[in-house]
């Protein structure tokens, strides 16, 4: 009998201390997402005391690692909250030129996210415990899919400071390698989200409407996918808005343009990769789009593009489960927008929506 998932597989052990850059880390990181997630002045101070509360109980179940609930004081964190202090403190992190960061310790406040929004999850969606009860199988693809997130995160967070050259000196054919290894994990890691996203069935009960830099989003995306551009030597360009800041959901706007930007890569063997937007004449119409110089998709793929999981389909552009681009089309679905995909045979595809984005 095969055992369950969950006791075959050992995640990150807790460390007996986090240094003082790893915590400033965790600590600056929840200030600048409390910045990016506050919709206004009023909700500013709460969303900073929220992540403030989130840093100190993450440092908590990464230093102790006793499984057992962290006190919150009736402070609910949301699988938002978390995913952006995440982004931030890996960000924070790369920022940090001066200190050693340890790779125990990175891993252990990553782990420590992650059963943390796993118990959100569990909390706050018993749609999510349905689908799930009906399958062993997929409880298991799901518990693979959740301990697959930090490790991969950890990763790519390791071989961004190598290429950096804050592990010594590396050569050009080592500087490759990393590029294929950044490559992989970041797929595997948007593979695990897609599951998740997939299982969860609620993919933007959590997200809100608030002020964001359309210039920064595609900054962000840019240097996300940065070393696989790097490593098949393609272009990536960006156009930026005239009109930079607006409101809107900008958590999935950001999954659906990463998600796009990545699969164009991924696809693209030479040439380049356009990203960006348009203004409309309507002033508050936005186009996003992403432009690759690949091979196109063919004609018989296109009805099935957005279809979800796509038995026998493997070898076509796209991966066979289709998730990605699914729930792309699922989130803009639920903005009042639709993907448009304009492609031919050697000469590229373009992917683009429009939204409704009020000036802030």
């Amino acid at each position: 009998m095969t055992l369950p998932y969950h006791r075959r597989f050992t995640p990150a052990k807790p460390v007996a201390v986090i240094s003082s850059s790893v915590w400033q880390a965790l600590h600056s990181g929840a200030d600048k997402a409390a910045e990016r997630l506050a919709a206004d002045t009023e909700s500013a101070e709460r969303v900073r005391n929220e992540l403030d509360f989130l840093a100190k109980a993450l440092y908590r179940r990464a230093t102790d690692g006793n499984g057992g609930p962290v006190e919150t004081s009736g402070v609910s964190f949301s699988r938002e909250l978390i995913d952006s202090l995440r982004t931030e403190f890996l960000s924070r992190l790369n920022e940090d030129r001066t200190n050693f960061i340890d790779a125990d310790e990175v891993l252990a406040v990553l782990s420590a996210m992650e059963e943390m929004a796993n118990a959100s999850d569990r909390a706050n969606s018993g749609v999510f415990e349905e689908r799930l009860a009906s399958s062993d199988a997929l409880r298991a693809v799901l518990e693979v899919a959740h301990d697959m997130r930090s490790p991969l995160s950890a990763i790519l967070f390791l071989v961004e400071t190598m290429r950096a050259g804050r592990s010594g000196s590396i050569n050009h054919v080592q500087e490759q390698q990393l590029g294929l290894i950044y490559g992989a994990a970041f797929g595997l890691s948007n593979l695990a989200s897609d599951i998740i996203e997939a299982a969860r069935g609620n993919l933007l009960n959590e997200v809100r409407d608030r002020p964001f830099s359309v210039s920064e989003m595609l900054d962000e995306i840019a240097s996300i996918v940065a070393p696989m551009a790097e490593e098949k030597g393609l272009k990536l360009a960006i156009t930026y808005p005239t009109l930079d800041t607006r409101v809107g959901h900008v958590a999935a706007i950001h999954r659906v343009m990463l998600n796009l930007t990545s699969n164009a890569l991924k696809y693209t063997d030479k040439g380049s990769v356009a990203i960006g937007c348009t203004e409309t004449m309507e002033d508050t119409q936005i186009e996003f789009w992403v432009q690759d110089t690949g091979k196109g998709i063919p004609e018989k793929v296109l009805d099935m593009l957005f279809a979800g999981f796509r038995p026998g389909s493997v070898g076509v552009r796209f991966s066979s489960a289709g998730l990605g681009l699914a729930i792309c089309k699922a989130l803009l679905e639920r903005m009042q927008s639709t993907l448009r995909v304009d492609t031919a045979p050697d000469k590229g595809t373009r992917f683009s929506f429009t939204l409704d984005l009020p000036t802030a």
